[in-house]
């Protein structure tokens, strides 16, 4: 076989040129780059697809066109605006984060990148990405799909997670002086169309004479990564509560962790060694007319969810009680509008879903 040659930024970007995509955080050609809108686009994008977050972006941005207004804005109303796109730690280190240029910067994101990897919720990556799509530096943004096209243009043979630091260091010898704004979007381009995890399309890669993977005949196999284990399953219960006049126990998740500062039905700890017999000893301690104890009844079917680290399976009970029944300390009661506002992850949503499904006619 013969030598392989080195990879140049120039074929790349004359692929751009021409294929670049055509998404609503990204300027076009002439027009002014936003630091807001690359930094925001980049934290939604995190662990995310770019056809899940367009929408979300869409709405971030006509609510809070401009920085100042997110960091003003209300953190229980950035995570209602967030709620159902996952990983909720990121929109509270938005909040966070915009907060902290406002007040620290004046409302300006510093162009240098230690500066933004001290930002709540920006690492290397994030920084790396505004660093060159906002301000020109030459470096590159290196995520899964970047990591996966110097995997195949290299064959690195080592496996994960040894092989990461030599592949993030080819990456950034290859940031070019000109346009490296330019070439960190094309890299993002070519990993999400061209040099996909299955099937790529090496025919149309700009890179194909330099790639020893392609030359070899096996880019799927690249880059090699041990098999994933998966988190135990978690079992646990939740509690449905609807008072006559509508309205459906809450209350808020601590700040920090797992849907940190979410709104959510109460529920049980969440553990590998859940007890159904002991469920309803965990139940929200309701205080009814009478000194009567509310009648629980468990509704037929369960709700299911992945998270990052484990599967969950809960079980769900119903109680109805009066429009006046107090809410127990720490949580409250909302009507339905409220609730449809609320700031629910998606695990929350299906609880209701299968509780309002499910309820007794009358209800």
């Amino acid at each position: 076989m013969g030598r392989v040659a080195k990879p140049r930024p120039g074929p790349l970007l004359s692929w751009y040129d021409q294929h670049r995509r055509w998404l609503p955080w990204r300027a076009r050609p002439g027009e002014e780059i936003d630091p807001y809108r690359v930094w925001l686009s980049e934290i939604m994008l995190q662990q995310t697809t770019v056809k899940t977050v367009t929408g979300y972006y869409t709405r971030f941005v006509s609510r809070w066109p401009k920085l100042p207004a997110l960091a003003t804005a209300p953190l229980e109303e950035v995570l209602q605006v967030w709620a159902g796109l996952g990983y909720y730690a990121r929109a509270r280190n938005l909040h966070a984060c915009a907060q902290t240029i406002l007040t620290q910067y004046d409302g300006q994101f510093p162009c240098d990148r230690e500066a933004l990897r001290a930002l709540p919720g920006i690492g290397t990556y994030t920084a790396n990405a505004i660093a060159a799509i906002a301000f020109n530096e030459p470096v590159v943004a290196v995520d899964g799909n970047v990591e996966r096209i110097m995997a195949r243009l290299l064959a690195v043979e080592d496996p994960w997670p040894t092989a990461k630091s030599r592949i993030h260091a080819q990456a950034q010898a290859l940031a070019p002086d000109e346009r490296a704004g330019d070439f960190a979007q094309a890299l993002m381009d070519l990993g999400a169309t061209i040099c996909t995890p299955q099937r790529p399309a090496c025919a149309l890669c700009p890179w194909q004479a330099s790639c020893q993977a392609h030359r070899r005949g096996d880019p799927e196999t690249f880059p090699r990564k041990p098999r994933k284990r998966e988190g135990l399953l978690r079992r646990g219960a939740a509690f449905f509560v609807r008072r006559a006049d509508g309205a459906v126990l809450v209350r808020t998740r601590a700040p920090h962790g797992l849907l940190g500062g979410m709104t959510e039905l109460p529920t049980t700890a969440w553990t590998p060694a859940f007890d159904p017999a002991q469920a309803i000893d965990e139940a929200p301690p309701l205080c009814l007319a009478d000194n009567k104890t509310a009648t629980w009844r468990q509704l037929p079917g369960r709700v299911t969810h992945v998270f990052t680290h484990f599967p969950l399976e809960l079980v769900v009970y119903a109680a109805q009680v009066a429009a006046r029944t107090p809410a127990p300390e720490g949580m409250r009661f909302l009507l339905p509008e409220a609730l449809e506002e609320a700031a629910l992850p998606s695990v929350m949503r299906k609880v209701l879903a299968l509780a309002m499904s499910s309820r007794p006619s009358g209800w």
